[in-house]
């Protein structure tokens, strides 16, 4: 990094921030590269205890080291950082620089009270907890704040604070654009990345001294420098090239060679964690793919996708050069691509489970909350439902003593739920360590290729279990055979312990056995949204009754399983506008028979039979869509009542009632329709009848409770008067029901809206279509034929 005491652009405003500091909250706009992250905290330290909330994992421990090795110390004694899994300061530290989630955890446990500034670096990128931690701020007035940013609204910001405004000059030296595209509004694209920035790499390196390269992930970053090593294997044998990751999980010893300046040529691939804050020395070259992995809603749910990054980031990107010496920018997409302004606020984009349960556990229901902008009421009402469900929240939005507990613990909130939830030590231990496993930035493991691994896996974990694998890592048993990713499982431990360690759990080496099928159990109580049954027909499909997920690539489910737990899922935009493919990464496979055993789904009734025991009824118990367990039993109650109507309806009892009393009630209905209702003649009341509703009504009267009883009725005991006697034949006649011609009965449909009649074929072999002159004469009615699909009109 550059030293401090150089000249920077930001020291021209150095006079006008101390001076309304004591007395004003302060907007400070300065592009990429004028020292604002390193000179303000130092200025604001004059003033009082100041606290530096950096977006970034990476920038927050380089730029507290750079402040530091300025003052002429180690990092941890005046100036500090506080970070997960790394703290390095004291109570005496005059500047301490977090990331947004410890600065949150301590406005939580104290408000800050230790500090008088609190300066927001980067504002620009919109992450929901910056925004979250500054409208909180605001609201509480105890802190002097100080926000920064290389490009915002600097206006509308400054109004929202009532604050004042201070810009600086930008970087030393200026940076020149090219772009790579066929066409000028061509945009961002991944297909061919890798190559097109290989051949970039090749042609330019040896007039540039190091090289920056943006990139969308870390899978994108490994697959650029396989390609870049082939492409240059002799630069980097020979020692004068190196090449070398950046992203939110690389090693110390990585993040090291990438901030350092080196006596070798340096190609760092860095996602945007190098887009803002820290400043690689010595680069004069950036290569911008121009795209950035980010989240959004769609229908509900957080999507993570493939974006184009907005004019903003562009521009971010581009200032990473030009810090020693003139610099260079090449974009793989169009000069006139029509990128978006600014990337939309993560609060837009997002879920805001977590947002509200934080601001519960500040004291701040999130609705009561005024945001630079407003937060949209469908993420908010969807958040406020599911920590009620959680019992996190109350009505009012306010944290309740079960969501102070979830809050803590450095992990998404229902996972949070699910430790608290258990309901013994084995299963709490079981559900930390796979919380820790799914919370870690990538995958601990993948699948590995080849039959003879496969087969290996499977003996070593039989049960085809997602989460049994990942805990069995955790706990220390890893095969060497297994592709697993160091890295990530050292990470993955560290925060299983720190959970461990809040919650009073033993440590992961003598971690408790894991019961199965009681922690699952407890797990499906607790969050039964989690279950999901099988598709009966489409196999790679499951569904809870609410949303369907297919089953990942990397997910160990066997195909003679029918329900699972499913503990982690990865949305991502389908192909439809609106279609999300929900993939299940995590998965533990149950059997059907523990959904039937807690009371999973609805119970319905199936089928009915007589035989010489009686009168059964098949109960099924139904969950999204699958029948998970049937049995027959004995009808009872109003079960025996629906069952005996269903006998009587199929003609299993009292055979021809069903069929009789059907066509009554159609011509009843029908005489009702027609207006030809009297009630000096009619004995029933002018409403329609239906014929289900009809027969328990009867049933009921007659007091029947079993076959048996049914069977000691007749069909004239079930008489229904409808139509009064003396009419019935003539109405009948010029309504029939049904019609008979010569080899062809036809049922009859009246339409009386359209004044229009439909013979509707029901049995007979005759070729021929009816002719008018055969059917009744319908006096103004029109008159049509439908035999399955295919309807005429009858002349």
């Amino acid at each position: 990094m550059q030293p401090a005491h150089f000249s920077l652009p930001i020291d021209a405003i150095e006079t006008d921030f101390l001076a309304q500091l004591p007395t004003s909250h302060l907007v400070v706009v300065a592009e990429t590269g004028s020292g604002k992250s390193t000179r303000l905290p130092v200025w604001a330290a004059q003033q009082g205890r100041v606290l530096v909330v950096e977006p970034r994992r990476v920038a927050c421990s380089a730029l507290a080291e750079f402040v530091a090795q300025y003052r002429g110390e180690k990092v941890g004694h005046s100036v500090g950082y506080a970070i997960r899994f790394d703290n390095q300061f004291t109570d005496n530290s005059d500047i301490v620089f977090v990331t947004p989630g410890v600065a949150l955890r301590w406005l939580s446990e104290d408000g800050l009270a230790s500090f008088k500034t609190v300066i927001i670096d980067e504002f620009h990128e919109r992450r929901w907890d910056t925004d979250l931690l500054l409208a909180m701020l605001k609201t509480r007035a105890q802190h002097r704040l100080v926000v920064t940013s290389a490009t915002l609204d600097s206006e509308r910001l400054t109004a929202y604070l009532g604050g004042q405004c201070l810009q600086a000059a930008g970087r030393n030296f200026a940076v020149s654009v090219s772009h790579i595209a066929s066409d000028s509004r061509n945009m961002p694209d991944e297909r061919h990345m890798d190559s097109q920035i290989t051949n970039v790499i090749v042609e330019q390196y040896q007039a540039h001294q190091d090289i920056l390269v943006f990139l969308p992930g870390r899978k994108e970053i490994t697959q650029c420098i396989a390609s870049v090593k082939k492409a240059l294997c002799r630069d980097i044998e020979n020692g004068t090239l190196d090449l070398i990751p950046l992203h939110a999980s690389v090693s110390d010893s990585d993040r090291h060679r990438a901030l350092t300046e080196s006596d070798k040529q340096r190609i760092i691939f860095s996602t945007n964690v190098a887009e803002t804050s820290v400043t690689i020395p010595g680069v004069t070259l950036i290569i911008d793919s121009g795209l950035e992995r980010r989240t959004h809603q769609r229908n509900g749910r957080t999507v993570l996708g493939l974006h184009a990054i907005s004019r903003a980031s562009a521009e971010q990107r581009k200032g990473r050069a030009g810090r020693v010496r003139d610099g260079h920018c090449i974009r793989l997409y169009g000069q006139a691509a029509p990128l978006e302004l600014i990337t939309p606020p993560e609060l837009h984009r997002e879920e805001l489970v977590e947002p509200m349960l934080a601001a519960a556990c500040c004291g701040y229901p999130l609705k009561d909350l005024l945001f630079v902008d407003a937060l949209p009421e469908k993420s908010m009402q969807q958040a406020a439902d599911k920590l009620t469900g959680m019992q996190a929240i109350n009505d009012k939005g306010e944290a309740t003593p079960h969501g102070r507990v979830l809050y803590p613990l450095p992990i998404d909130t229902l996972f949070a739920h699910l430790i608290t939830a258990m309901p013994d030590k084995a299963s709490r231990e079981a559900m930390v360590d796979l919380s820790a496993a799914l919370s870690v930035y990538q995958r601990v493991w993948n699948m590995p290729s080849g039959e003879e691994r496969l087969e290996k896996l499977t003996k070593w974990e039989p049960l085809h279990c997602d989460a049994m694998t990942l805990i069995k890592l955790l706990r220390g048993h890893v095969p060497e055979w297994l592709n697993i990713d160091p890295a990530i499982l050292a990470e993955a431990r560290m925060l299983a312990e720190q959970i461990r360690d809040a919650l009073g759990l033993p440590m992961l080496e003598v971690a408790s056995s894991v019961r199965r099928e009681d922690w699952l159990k407890a797990v499906m109580t607790a969050a039964p949204e989690l279950v999901f049954v099988r598709r009966e027909r489409r196999r790679q499909a499951l569904g809870n009754g609410y949303c369907e997920v297919t089953i990942a690539r990397d997910s160990r489910y066997p195909e003679t399983a029918e329900a699972a737990l499913v503990f982690d899922q990865f949305a991502l935009p389908g192909k439809g506008v609106k279609q999300n493919t929900i993939l299940a990464t995590c998965m533990a496979p149950v059997p059907m028979d523990w959904l039937n055993d807690l009371a999973f789904g609805d119970t319905v009734f199936g089928d009915t039979k007589v035989d010489e025991d009686g009168c059964w009824v098949e109960h099924q118990r139904v969950y999204a869509g699958r029948v998970i367990h049937r049995h027959w039993a004995l009808p009872q109650g109003e079960c025996a009542q629906e069952a005996l109507i269903d006998l009587v309806l199929e003609g299993t009892l009292l055979p021809g009632l069903s069929e009789a009393r059907h066509v009554d009630i159609h011509q009843w209905n029908l005489y009702l329709s027609l207006g030809r209702y009297d009630a000096s003649t009619c004995l029933l009341s002018p409403e329609p009848v239906e014929l289900r509703s009809w027969l328990s009504e009867q049933i009921d009267a007659l007091g029947v409770e079993s076959a048996e009883d049914l069977e000691m009725f007749t069909l004239d005991d079930f008489a229904f008067s409808g139509i009064p006697d003396w009419e019935r034949s003539d109405f009948d006649a010029e309504y029939p029901h049904q019609v008979v011609l010569t080899d062809l009965v036809m049922e009859i449909e009246y339409h009386l809206a359209r004044k229009l009649v439909i013979a509707v074929h029901v049995s007979g072999k005759r070729k021929q279509d009816p002719k008018r002159w055969e059917l009744p004469r319908w006096n103004g009615w029109k008159v049509q034929y439908r035999k399955a699909s295919r309807v005429i009109d009858v002349r």
